[in-house]
C-alpha cells in the first residue's frame, strides 16, 4: 500500500512540474509575440500581401536605387493594383551636367528606378508622365528601350509637350495617350558644340537618325517614310525644319494610340492587368 501511495505521489509531482513548464513556455511565446510587433515569430510564416502599401513600396524602391532626393515618382493604388508613376520633365540630361537653373531628368536616376519597378513583385505596372522638351538622344533612347522591354504593363501620357527625343519615350509604352492641348515637335537630329564639315559627320548624323526613326517605327503605327517627311518639313517652323503635332494630329499620324486624360490611362491599366490575369487562368486551366 505504501508503495502505491508513493507511486501516485511521484506522478502528481511530475504532473505539477510538467504543467509549470508549460505555463512558462506559454508566457515566453506571448512575450516574443508582442516584442515582434504582433508579427509571427515562426520563420516559415509567409508575409501577408495586404500589409503592403504604396508608401512601403515607394520606400523599397528608394532603398533599391539608393535615392536621397525625390525624383517626382509615386506609387498609387488602382483597383487593388499598385502602379508606379514616373515623370519625365524638362530636359533629358546626357553625359554632361546641365546648368542648375534648368529642369532636368537624369538617366542615371531613371534607369535604376525602372529596373527596380520591373523586379518588384508588388508593383503591377508603370505609368510614364511626360512633359519634356527633349534632350540627349542616347540617354533618351536608353530609357525608351528599357521601358519597351518591360514585361509589366506600361502606359504613357503626354502632358504639355513630348518634343524631340520625348517622342521615343512616349511610344515606348504598350499604350500611349496624349491630352488634347499637348504637342509633339518632330525635327531632324541636331548636334551641339564643334561640328566638322566632313562626310563622316553626315554619316554619323544619318546613323543617329536611323536609330531614332527605327525605334519609333517599331513601337508606333507611323511609317519611317512619313516620319521623315514630318522631320524635313520646311513650311512650319521659322528657323528649323520639322513639324509640330497637336494631340489629335499625333493620333492621326499614328505616333500616339489615343487622345485621353489621366483617368483613361488608369482605366487602360485596369484592362491590361485584367487581361493578364485572364490569360494566366486560361493557361493554368489548360
Amino acid at each position: 500500500m505504501m508503495l502505491i501511495l508513493e507511486f501516485f505521489k511521484k506522478i502528481c509531482y511530475y504532473i505539477i512540474w510538467l504543467f509549470s513548464h508549460i505555463l512558462v513556455t506559454i508566457q515566453l511565446v506571448i512575450y516574443v509575440f508582442f516584442e515582434n510587433n504582433n508579427e509571427s515569430f515562426f520563420s516559415f510564416t509567409a508575409p501577408n500581401p495586404s500589409d503592403n502599401s504604396a508608401e512601403n513600396i515607394d520606400e523599397a524602391l528608394d532603398e533599391s536605387t539608393n535615392e536621397e532626393e525625390s525624383d517626382g515618382s509615386v506609387t498609387i493604388n488602382v483597383n487593388g493594383n499598385y502602379i508606379h508613376c514616373l515623370t519625365i520633365i524638362g530636359q533629358i540630361e546626357g553625359h554632361y551636367t546641365l546648368p542648375t537653373n534648368t529642369k532636368t531628368t537624369k538617366y542615371e536616376h531613371i534607369i535604376p528606378r525602372i529596373v527596380a519597378i520591373e523586379e518588384n513583385k508588388d508593383v503591377s505596372g508603370l505609368l510614364l508622365v511626360l512633359n519634356t522638351i527633349g534632350g540627349d538622344i542616347e540617354a533618351g533612347l536608353a530609357i525608351a528601350e528599357l521601358i519597351s522591354g518591360m514585361k509589366k504593363p506600361t502606359v504613357s501620357i503626354v502632358l504639355g509637350g513630348g518634343h524631340s527625343i520625348g517622342i521615343p519615350l512616349a511610344v515606348s509604352a504598350r499604350r500611349s495617350f496624349i491630352v488634347p492641348s499637348a504637342s509633339m515637335t518632330v525635327h531632324p537630329v541636331r548636334m551641339n558644340g564643334l561640328v566638322l564639315g566632313v562626310p563622316q559627320t553626315m554619316s554619323y548624323l544619318k546613323k543617329m537618325e536611323e536609330r531614332v526613326v527605327g525605334f519609333i517605327e517599331r513601337n508606333s503605327k507611323i511609317k519611317a517614310e512619313r516620319f521623315r517627311e514630318l522631320m524635313l518639313n520646311s513650311d512650319e517652323l521659322i528657323s528649323d525644319f520639322g513639324t509640330v503635332l497637336l494631340g489629335e494630329e499625333a493620333v492621326k499620324e499614328g505616333l500616339i494610340d489615343s487622345v485621353g486624360s489621366l483617368s483613361d490611362a488608369l482605366e487602360a491599366f485596369s484592362k491590361m492587368i485584367e487581361d493578364i490575369k485572364t490569360q494566366q487562368e486560361q493557361e493554368f486551366n489548360f
